[in-house]
């Protein structure tokens, strides 16, 4: 396959981030945190496919990595003047350690990824089933630890100190960095062997693919991803242990299934749908303006709402929205590009 053709796949969904940003800008101070939260939400979900769309293994543990992405982040940001009152029994080291923004999203990248190889040692020798519910407790240990361990953070408190630094734009270059690290991972060898472990394990392993080896590498980038966008996300809003656990779990899964977890551009795509439809029906709770007419609904609409769309997808589109297609030229337009490529070069 031609450069040409293949360019469209990291291009459009950078287009639509572009976008999306673009949009933000362009409305109210008051919406724009929206369009925000719905830029991290594609940083989370984009981290969910680099695992799970490549191996075709279910993890219900990747938010884990966001929460311990958002710890990392939101301890080592919190001014120091503020940790004694935030944090009364944190260990001397993190009390006494600060980092700027860009450092600690560097750093909630770094202990993502350890803590994702470190897990995925033992874990990545299951598969189907008992893959899932051993991540599932993976996400349940995290979320203990780290909502009632006061050595490591502000425990049942929460986070209330961080700088909110995630703005429009650091969002998008987040988002951008996650999609470009995605797809030069599933264009690498490593990316084309696990998918070939997802098609057929027995061939794979029979042509000498090692199965375990390249689960865990993907699996710790995708734990790296999900501790970055976990730094952006605590950078956002303030944030307590609970907002990183069931909800973001299935909310972030049911955004990769109805995009298309078997493409970049459907993580992306389902990403945006979904958390553009359920954040406009949370807002419709209190009230919004839809071309002049006042929109409300009652609680729990948005749920409803996001329950039937996952409904209808997984009965007209069981493979997503994109068809877990990437977006490439069609065959005309690639072989005029080649065309115009042998021309230039004689």
């Amino acid at each position: 396959m031609s450069v040409a053709r293949r360019l469209p796949e990291v291009l459009v969904p950078a287009l639509l981030v572009v976008a999306t940003a673009l949009l933000g800008l362009a409305v109210s101070n008051y919406l724009e945190g929206y369009f925000v939260n719905t830029l991290v939400k594609v940083a989370i979900v984009v981290g969910l496919y680099v695992f799970i769309g490549n191996s075709g293994v279910l993890s219900f543990g990747q938010i884990s990595f966001v929460a311990v992405g958002a710890w990392t982040a939101g301890v080592l940001t919190v001014p120091r003047a503020d940790k004694p009152i935030a944090f009364p029994g944190i260990a001397h080291f993190l009390a006494t350690t600060n980092v700027g923004n860009s450092a600690s999203l560097a750093l909630a990248a770094v202990v993502g990824g350890v803590f994702a190889f470190a897990v995925g040692l033992p874990l990545m020798r299951l598969s189907g089933l008992a893959a899932g519910i051993a991540t599932f407790a993976v996400l349940e240990i995290t979320n203990n630890v780290l909502g009632y361990e006061g050595l490591i953070g502000p425990a049942l408190n929460g986070f209330s100190s961080v700088p909110p630094t995630t703005g429009i734009w650091q969002a998008t270059i987040g988002c951008l960095i996650c999609i470009a690290v995605a797809y030069a991972y599933q264009r690498t060898r490593f990316g084309r062997m696990l998918r070939a472990t997802r098609e057929d394990p027995a061939a794979a392993a029979a042509a000498g693919i090692s199965i375990h080896r390249q689960r865990l590498v993907a699996f710790t980038l995708a734990g790296a991803l999900a501790g970055f966008a976990g730094g952006l996300y605590v950078h956002l809003q303030p944030l307590a242990a609970n907002d990183l656990f069931l909800d973001l779990t299935f909310i972030t899964l049911a955004m990769l299934v109805v995009g298309g977890s078997g493409s970049l551009l459907g993580a992306v795509v389902g990403a945006l749908a979904v958390n553009g439809i359920y954040t406009f029906f949370t807002a419709a709770v209190n009230t919004v303006d839809v071309f002049g007419w006042h929109l409300h609904v009652r609680a729990g609409t948005a749920e409803i709402v996001l329950g039937v769309l996952m409904v209808l997808v997984l009965i007209l589109r069981p493979s997503g929205l994109t068809g877990g297609r990437e977006l490439s030229l069609p065959r005309r337009r690639r072989a005029l590009a080649d065309l115009e490529k042998a021309r230039a070069t004689t």
